[in-house]
């Protein structure tokens, strides 16, 4: 008597082992590691002025001439500046994503970056202030005061994620009112408000990277050390809790985490866009929800974005530029419709 099989099945393929997947996202940040140094060796080598590799060589390590303030002086600076400010970025969307529970959170959602615009315009047009180095300080205060204001009206330990972004929301939104009454009637603070709040690496000295290497290095440190409580946050609170995170401390220490990366950023560059938002969010897609992944890959790629959005600037409007907070945000809109409408269509 035959004895019908039964009918074959597709079985659906097995997940990668914990050590594989841990090997293939290491061999992926290596790579990633790998490219962040290839656009730092391009953003030394290209910009709006050519120069032959021969030039760059010697403006490096050998001219003390015209090569030497052209590639010392102002390249190697920007790329630094570039390289800092990328990593404070993309370290401080993660945080804040991971702190809202909003895949498509980015620093300007808490309302740090309006509140170091308010403070650079306020120090224009009532302190005088003209230099770039003045305006760090002020820049920095400014986020870092919208920062403490938004974790206070938040709840500090009785926070959540919707409670900092409204207090976030509102804050910008009153900060925003009195940014543009000062520039519309003040021409000087209007003049000056216009090249800053583009978002730029042109004009970096290696006395503002001084000035803001200290915040970012204790910013990424305290960011980078939250990945476990993060994760645990993500579970939800009652998880959380479950797991043994302390959820105000970690709340806590998470703004002050990006208040000091992004304050430090957007004082030396200006309030630059969609770097923390997009990096993040793309890192996600393959590393999966584990911040401690999530961290490192972003503080890799970031800078990468930055930096390589920086190159394309120096070079398709020569002799002139085109700031980086300009093509940054043209190559972030169509980015963020397509995040935005995935995001819709995976929830149908």
């Amino acid at each position: 008597m035959l004895v019908d099989s039964p009918p074959e099945t597709s079985a659906a393929p097995a997940p990668a082992p914990p050590g594989r997947r841990a090997a293939i996202r290491t061999a992926g940040l290596l790579a990633s590691v790998v490219v962040l140094l290839a656009v730092l060796v391009a953003s030394i080598a290209v910009g709006a002025k050519p120069l032959a590799l021969d030039q760059v060589w010697h403006g490096l390590f050998h001219d003390t001439g015209t090569y030497a303030d052209i590639v010392v002086g102002e390249r190697v600076s920007r790329t630094l500046l570039g390289l800092l400010a990328g990593l404070a970025l993309g370290l401080a969307g993660a945080v804040l994503q991971a702190l809202t529970r909003n895949p498509l959170a980015d620093p300007g959602i808490l309302g740090i970056n309006m509140g170091a615009s308010a403070a650079v315009v306020t120090a224009i047009s009532f302190f005088g202030v003209t230099s770039l180095s003045g305006y760090v300080w002020f820049a920095f205060f400014g986020a870092a005061a919208v920062g403490v204001l938004v974790y206070v009206l938040g709840g500090t330990r009785s926070a959540t994620p919707v409670r900092l972004a409204l207090a976030g929301t509102a804050i910008t939104a009153a900060l925003s009112g009195y940014l543009y009454a000062v520039m519309i009637t003040d021409d000087v603070a209007l003049n000056r408000m216009r090249f800053w709040q583009v978002g730029s690496l042109a004009g970096a000295k290696m006395d503002i990277i001084q000035q803001v290497l200290p915040f970012i290095a204790v910013g990424a440190v305290l960011a980078l050390g939250l990945a476990r409580p993060l994760n645990a946050m993500a579970m939800g609170d009652d998880t959380a809790r479950a797991l043994g995170a302390h959820l105000g401390r970690t709340r806590a220490l998470s703004m002050a985490a990006a208040t000091l990366l992004c304050g430090a950023a957007t004082a030396a560059c200006g309030p630059i866009v969609f770097v923390g938002l997009m990096v993040p969010h793309i890192v996600r897609s393959f590393t999966g929800p584990d911040m401690r992944w999530i961290l490192p890959y972003a503080a890799v790629l970031s800078p990468v974005l930055l930096l390589g959005a920086d190159v394309v600037g120096r070079l398709v409007a020569r002799p002139a530029e085109l700031q980086v907070g300009i093509v940054t945000a043209v190559i972030g809109a169509p980015v963020f419709i397509f995040l935005v409408r995935r995001r819709k269509l995976a929830q149908l």
